[in-house]
């Protein structure tokens, strides 16, 4: 897990998020000013404790998703809300490019009230803006469990930069990140 101490006094959230390969999803909230906590893991399926191979078998109904632990004092959930939306593309059904299986689908698991009604809120808006072609299949759920991935699967792309993966599907995407998002990255 990628993971920065909570500085004491701190207040804290949690936004769990699923926009298809964890790795890709670690990577951009991982860069932001903010962002305390970043852990790849699986959730909302049915299986206690899944194994990546199990969730691979698309038999578990997990989705691939990374918790995120945040100070909203300096990074809001709306701002992590447009983070979300602008790097994947949230008409697809259960893929992200070549990712394809259930465990890839868009998903927004919200902790609360109002985390719920800001994804739909947004979620209503961009369907009504006509960014996409298409319309939107993110999927806007209760978050009922997190379990944390094995731990080759946390903090992937820092630690493994030059795996063909990263290299030619992740490092292109967060260059697109870093340049859209420039003023909300840690220095």
């Amino acid at each position: 897990m990628h993971a920065i101490p909570v500085p004491e006094g701190v207040k804290t959230d949690t936004a769990t998020f699923g926009e298809g390969c964890f790795w890709c999803t670690e990577a951009f909230f991982q860069r932001l000013n903010g962002v305390y906590q970043v852990q790849s893991g699986y959730g909302g399926g049915f299986v206690e404790n899944p194994s990546y191979e199990q969730v691979c078998d698309k038999n578990t109904g997990h989705v691939e998703l990374c918790r995120i632990v945040f100070d909203p004092a300096k990074i809001s959930y709306d701002e992590l809300l447009e983070v979300f939306w602008k790097t994947h593309d949230p008409t697809t059904l259960d893929r992200q490019g070549n990712d394809a299986g259930p465990q890839y689908r868009s998903v927004v698991f919200y902790h609360n009230e109002e985390q719920k009604q800001k994804a739909e809120h947004y979620k209503a808006l961009l369907d009504k803006s006509g960014a996409w072609d298409k319309p939107i299949v993110t999927a806007i759920e209760p978050f009922k469990n997190f379990y944390p991935a094995e731990n080759y699967h946390q903090n992937y792309y820092n630690d493994n930069q030059n795996q063909g993966y990263c290299r030619f599907v992740i490092a292109p995407k967060l260059e697109k990140f870093e340049k859209a998002f420039r003023d909300k990255l840690k220095h």
